[in-house]
């Protein structure tokens, strides 16, 4: 395993696992202390935490698929003692063929623009409120939109055919063909009339007209309404992920 500096203003380590002049795995440990992980065996995770230990490296937490993180988690205890905590969990969809959803609710779904910026803004504190997202709800309350993970994103309402805003649901820009979709959020007194599904459908058509070549969204384990909700639009499940704290 090969560790490298980062050249940015804030160190950061980055390793990659190379064998046969090819690169099997890449790792980034940022500044405080996430540690981030491509795909790695149990055997090559232990080698990994190993490696780290012995350089003075200390990561607070560790996010990877399900079963590298899981392993990672393990051998750090094992080689410093510190006891893993399960603090996040995630399932992976990638867009496959794009089902719009039936019935299908009235309204269209249109992209939003600067007159819609306090709704967005709204509406983006609310999805954080109930998410527990705390660090972005500081950044809005501050009046630091930009500075949040939200404000480089492209946002599609979903509105009634008398042009009331519904549901809401952002896009990250395309990056490497890529495009992910969050966050997607209906008000409580709104929910479970098919509005949700339908801005979703806008969000990714309007990713996929972009230059989009995968379209991809996270959702909880926990809430099967949202799991069954992707899987009926065309999303199909890639992988489970797993973030672990480190006492």
């Amino acid at each position: 395993m090969r560790l490298e500096k980062a050249h940015c203003p804030v160190t950061a380590v980055f390793g990659r696992l190379e064998a046969g002049g090819e690169v099997h795995a890449v790792f980034c440990l940022t500044s405080r202390g996430r540690l981030g992980l491509t795909p790695l065996s149990v055997e090559q995770a232990d080698a990994l935490a190993a490696h780290l230990t012995v350089l003075g490296h200390s990561p607070a937490n560790v996010i990877a698929d399900h079963d590298t993180a899981t392993a990672f988690a393990g051998s750090w205890q094992r080689h410093t003692g510190a006891a893993p905590a399960l603090f996040w969990r995630t399932h992976l969809y990638r867009l496959g063929t794009l089902t719009p959803p039936q019935p299908h609710p009235e309204g269209r779904g249109r992209l939003t623009g600067g007159p819609d910026r306090g709704h967005v803004v709204r509406w983006c504190r609310e999805f954080c409120v109930e998410v527990g997202e705390q660090p972005s709800i500081d950044l809005i309350d501050a009046g630091s939109w930009d500075d949040s993970r939200f404000g480089d994103r492209h946002f599609t309402f979903w509105e009634t055919p008398d042009g009331t805003p519904v549901s809401m649901a952002a896009a990250t820009p395309v990056i490497g063909g890529m495009v992910r979709i969050d966050p997607v959020y209906t008000p409580a007194h709104l929910r479970g009339r098919g509005y949700a599904g339908a801005v979703t459908v806008e969000a990714s058509r309007a990713a996929l007209a972009a230059g989009a070549t995968d379209v991809v969204l996270f959702t909880d384990p926990d809430n099967p309404t949202t799991n069954a909700l992707y899987q009926r639009i065309g999303y199909v499940h890639v992988a489970d992920f797993a973030g672990y704290k480190f006492s």
